[in-house]
C-alpha cells in the first residue's frame, strides 16, 4: 500500500485501496475502502488445488501457497455505485394471482456482487432475462443493497443480450454519434468531394511525389492510421526512414464535442464480432485513413541515417502532405520479401515493362526497410527488450466491415518488421515531447513486475527442465531464447506465454508525477515511450499529437497558443484512459470466452468431434492440471480428482474414466492410483480433452475440460491449421444468433411494450421513446475486431 502510513508499534498500516470484491463489511468489487494490512503471521496463501470453477491463474501472487499480504476492511471512503447487469431467477412455486408489486432478490452478472432487492411487477414476464439495474440504497441491517430497474437487455443466452451485458459490466457505453457531434466533421461525398485547403498545402512538408510511402495492414483493413517510407541519399551513403502518422488533430480540435466523446471513450473497443470506433467513420475509416492513391494530411518523423551504420544523423518532425502509392497487406508484403510471385492491387493495370520496374522498386523499399528494423530490433535486444506471446487473433474482415475470420497471428518477420518502424517513432517522439515540456508530458510506462509472479513460469520451466532467470529483462529475453524443445515448438510459446501473463500493466502518466528513472519501459527496453502511431484507435495517442504539435511550435520560436495541460490534468486524463484500456482489454477478453461458449452450447460433447481437441500440460496442481488447447485459444483447469473422490484412471489404450483411487504430485507431473493401475501426467504433455459447457442462468457460461486420454488426439483426416477452428467458431455463432433473431421476430414477443419500459409509468413517456430508439440504432452495429497490444 503505498499510500498507506506505517504503524511501527504494532507491525500494521493502514491505506486506502480499491476493493477487488465483496466482504462482510458490506464493500464491493470496485468501492474505495480503508485497508488494515495484518501482522505477517497472520498473512494467508492460496494453496495448489484447483477450485471448482477455477480457469487458468492469473497472476502470481494466485500460483501458489505462498503466503500474501492480507488485510481487513475497515470501512468504506467511496461507493462505486453504477449500473449492474441482473439475472430474474426462475419463481418457484405457482405464479401470483395479482400484479401487485413483488420484492425479488436479482441475481448479478458479476458474481463479485450481492444480490439486489428489487421492487416490480414485471418479476414473472422477466424470468430469464437480462436487466439493467441501479442501487438506490444499503441499508445497515440488510445484507443486500435495494435497487430499480432501468431497461431490459433481453432473454440471457443471446448473442446481443450478452454483447450488452459485456459493455454494461466494464462500464463502456457507446451510443451512436450524435447529429450534433456529427455535424462537426468534413463532407466527403460524391457530390461534395473532400479537399485540401491551400493554407495547410503551403505550411506541410509535402511528400507525395518524392517519397515512395506505402502502408502495411492486416487484410481488410480500413481505419490505416500509419504509413512508411524509405529511401536512399547521397549516393547511397546515407537512408532516410520515414513513419507518416495519420493528423487526426487537424480534423479534431481540442474541446470540441467530438474531442470530448472521443476523451470519454479513449480507446475503440474490439469484440470478438465487432468493434466500436472511437472517432466517426468519416475520419476512421476515410479522411483519417492513409488509404492508397489518396491525399492525406499526417504528422511525420523522419530520420537521416548513416547507411553503414544506420546511427541517427538527424530527425525532422513536422506535419506533411502524403499519397500512399500501396495498401499492402502483411501476406503480401513477406511474399515480396520472399521473393515469391505475387499480384499488388495497385500494379494490375500497368504494362510488363512498367509493373515490373515499379514492382522491384517497392521491393527494394522493403528489403532496406527490414534491414533497418533488424538493426533497432538487435539495439532493443542487447538492452533487454522481450519476446513475449500471448493468445492474440486477428480478425479479416469483409467490405462491409463484417468478420469473416478469427484468425490466430502467424508469425511472420514483416510484422516485427512494422513493429520495430512504430515502436521507434514512439521512442522519439517520447524523447522530443519530454525534454520540451518535462513536467507535463504524456508517457507510458511499464514497471517490472514482482518477481513473485514468475513463479508459475519458473517452476514450470524447472520441472520442464529448462532454467528461466527472471533478475531482469534482459536476463529473461536470454533464458526464453535458450528454453526450447526440438521436439515440441508449443514449449517455448507456453512459457512465452506464462510471461506475458506474469507483466505488470504498461501504464500512460504524466511526467510530472513520476520521477526520471520511473519512465523506463521494462518490455520494450526504452528509457521513453509514449503513443504517438494510433490516433485513429486511441485518445493518448491524439494527447501525444498536440504535445508534438506543440513542441515543434515552440522551435520555430512561435508560441503555441493555447496553455497546455497541467501535470494534474494530464495525470486525471491519463488515469481515464488507463481505466478505459483496462475495460476494453476486459471485455475483449470475456467477448471472446463468450463465442467459445456459445460455439460449443449447442454442440453434443459426447459426439461431436469439434468438440474433442488436443491440449498441452503446462503446470501441476494437487488435485488436477492446468491446459492450453492451442486451437481454440482456450486455457483452463483439468481435474484429475472430482468431489467425490474419484481419480482419473487410464485404460490399456489411453482411454480415461472415473474410479476410486489416490492422486499424488511431484514436481513435474502428478499420478493417479486406481485399479486400473497407476497413470502419470507430465508437463508439456500433450492429451485429449473433451470441452463441454457449464452454464448458469445468471452468471456467464464456462468452459469445462475433461481429460479423454492421456494421448495426443489424432485427426483421422489431415491436420487442419490452427486457424480453421477460430474461424469456424465466430462464423457458426453468428449464424445460429441470426436464425434464432429471425424466429424471434416471426413470433409475437413474449415481453410486451409495457413490460419492457420500466420506467415506473404504465403510460408512454419520452424515456421509453428514446430507449426504442436506441435499440434500433444498434441493431445493424456490426464490425470487426482488431487485437489490441498489452504491454506496448
Amino acid at each position: 500500500m503505498t499510500d498507506g502510513l506505517s504503524n511501527k508499534n504494532t507491525d500494521l498500516s493502514w491505506g486506502v485501496l480499491v476493493c477487488g470484491g465483496k466482504n462482510r463489511n458490506r464493500a464491493v468489487h470496485g468501492d474505495q475502502v480503508v485497508v488494515e494490512l495484518l501482522p505477517k503471521s497472520e498473512w494467508r496463501g492460496k494453496d495448489n488445488t484447483l477450485a471448482e470453477g477455477q480457469g487458468e491463474e492469473k497472476s502470481g501472487e494466485e500460483s501458489g501457497s505462498k503466503p500474501m499480504p492480507t488485510g481487513r476492511v475497515m470501512g468504506i471512503l467511496q461507493r462505486n455505485w453504477r449500473d449492474y447487469v441482473v439475472t430474474f431467477p426462475p419463481r418457484e412455486g405457482p405464479p401470483p394471482q395479482t400484479r401487485n408489486t413483488q420484492r425479488i432478490l436479482a441475481v448479478p452478472w458479476d458474481h463479485r456482487i450481492p444480490k439486489i432487492r428489487i421492487s416490480t411487477q414485471q418479476a414473472d414476464a422477466l424470468q430469464d432475462h437480462r436487466v439493467v439495474v441501479r442501487i438506490d440504497s444499503w441499508e445497515s441491517t440488510s445484507l443486500y443493497p435495494n435497487g430499480h430497474s432501468v431497461r431490459v437487455l433481453g432473454k440471457a443466452g443471446e448473442l446481443e443480450t450478452e454483447i450488452q451485458t459485456i459493455l454494461i459490466e466494464n462500464c463502456i457505453h457507446v451510443p451512436p454519434f450524435s447529429d450534433a457531434q456529427l455535424k462537426e466533421m468534413p463532407v466527403n461525398s460524391a457530390e461534395k468531394p473532400w479537399r485540401m485547403d491551400p493554407a495547410q498545402v503551403a505550411e506541410r512538408r509535402d511528400l507525395r511525389e518524392s517519397h515512395l510511402v506505402f502502408s502495411i495492414d492486416p487484410k481488410g483493413c480500413e481505419d490505416v492510421d500509419d504509413t512508411l517510407s524509405v529511401r536512399s541519399l547521397a549516393g547511397g551513403k546515407l537512408l532516410e526512414l520515414g513513419v507518416h502518422i495519420a493528423d487526426v488533430t487537424h480534423f479534431v480540435t481540442e474541446g470540441s464535442l467530438t474531442d470530448l466523446e472521443a476523451r470519454s471513450r479513449a480507446t475503440t473497443y474490439y469484440l470478438a464480432d465487432r468493434r466500436y470506433d472511437m472517432l466517426p467513420s468519416v475520419l476512421s475509416a476515410d479522411l483519417c485513413s492513409l488509404l492508397g492513391g489518396v491525399d492525406r494530411y499526417a504528422m511525420s518523423v523522419m530520420w537521416e541515417l548513416d547507411a553503414e551504420t544506420l546511427v541517427v544523423n538527424k530527425v525532422w518532425f513536422g506535419r506533411s502532405l502524403i499519397r500512399s502509392s500501396y495498401q499492402l497487406h502483411y501476406e503480401l508484403a513477406q511474399a515480396l520479401l520472399d521473393g515469391e510471385q505475387a499480384e499488388v492491387p495497385e500494379l494490375a493495370g500497368l504494362g510488363s515493362e512498367e509493373k515490373d520496374s515499379k514492382l522491384a522498386q517497392l521491393t527494394q523499399a522493403l528489403e532496406m526497410l527490414t534491414h533497418v528494423a533488424r538493426h533497432l530490433r538487435a539495439q532493443r535486444d542487447r538492452g533487454g527488450a522481450l519476446e513475449l506471446e500471448g493468445v492474440e487473433v486477428r480478425a479479416q474482415l469483409d467490405k462491409d466491415k463484417n468478420i469473416t475470420a478469427l484468425v490466430p497471428r502467424q508469425p511472420l518477420e514483416v510484422h516485427e518488421t512494422v513493429a520495430e518502424c512504430m515502436i521507434h517513432a514512439n521512442h522519439w517522439v517520447a524523447r522530443k515531447i519530454q525534454e520540451t515540456f518535462p513536467h507535463q508530458a504524456l508517457l507510458r510506462r511499464h514497471p517490472p513486475p514482482r518477481q513473485e509472479f514468475f513463479s508459475q513460469l519458473v517452476e514450470s520451466a524447472t520441472a520442464g527442465g529448462f532454467t528461466i532467470d527472471t533478475s531482469t529483462n534482459k536476463a529473461l529475453a536470454d533464458s526464453l531464447d535458450q528454453a526450447v524443445d526440438p521436439q515440441d515448438p508449443m514449449v517455448n510459446r507456453l512459457l512465452r506465454i506464462m510471461a506475458t501473463t506474469a507483466m505488470s500493466q504498461a501504464v500512460y502518466f504524466s511526467t510530472g508525477l513520476q520521477s526520471l528513472d520511473q519512465f523506463y519501459h521494462y518490455g520494450l527496453a526504452l528509457d521513453r515511450y509514449t503513443h504517438f502511431t494510433s490516433p485513429i484507435r486511441r485518445y493518448a495517442d491524439i494527447v501525444v499529437h498536440r504535445l508534438l504539435t506543440a513542441a515543434i511550435t515552440m522551435d520555430r520560436g512561435v508560441d503555441p497558443g493555447k496553455a497546455l495541460a497541467s501535470n494534474k490534468e494530464l495525470e486525471e486524463t491519463a488515469h481515464h484512459i488507463n481505466n478505459k484500456n483496462r475495460a476494453a482489454q476486459q471485455a475483449q477478453k470475456i467477448s471472446t470466452e463468450l463465442f467459445q461458449c456459445l460455439y460449443f452450447k449447442e454442440r453434443d460433447p459426447q459426439s461431436d468431434q469439434s468438440c474433442v481437441a488436443d491440449a498441452v500440460i503446462y503446470s501441476i496442481r494437487d488435485n488436477g492440471i492446468l491446459v492450453f488447447i492451442s486451437e481454440y485459444g482456450v486455457k483452463g483447469p483439468v481435474y484429475l480428482r472430482n468431489r467425490e473422490g474419484q481419480v482419473v484412471a487410464v485404460g490399456p489404450e489411453g482411454s480415461c474414466e472415473w474410479q476410486s483411487g489416490s492422486v499424488r504430485r511431484y514436481s513435474d507431473h502428478i499420478s493417479t492410483t486406481s485399479s486400473c493401475g497407476t497413470s502419470t501426467f507430465r508437463l508439456f504433455d500433450h492429451i485429449s480433452v473433451r470441452i463441454s459447457v457449464r452454464s448458469t442462468n445468471c452468471h456467464a457460461d464456462t468452459l469445462t475440460l475433461e481429460v479423454t486420454s492421456n494421448r495426443p488426439l489424432l485427426s483421422a483426416g489431415p491436420q487442419q491449421p490452427r486457424s480453421q477452428g477460430r474461424s469456424q467458431l465466430v462464423q457458426e455463432v453468428k449464424r445460429l444468433a441470426e436464425e434464432a433473431a429471425q424466429e424471434k421476430a416471426a413470433r409475437k414477443p413474449k415481453v410486451s411494450k409495457e413490460e419492457r419500459e420500466f420506467s415506473q409509468s404504465k403510460t408512454p413517456n419520452l424515456y421509453s421513446l428514446l430507449e426504442e430508439i436506441r435499440e434500433l440504432a444498434l441493431l445493424d452495429l456490426e464490425g470487426g475486431a482488431q487485437v489490441c497490444e498489452t504491454t506496448a
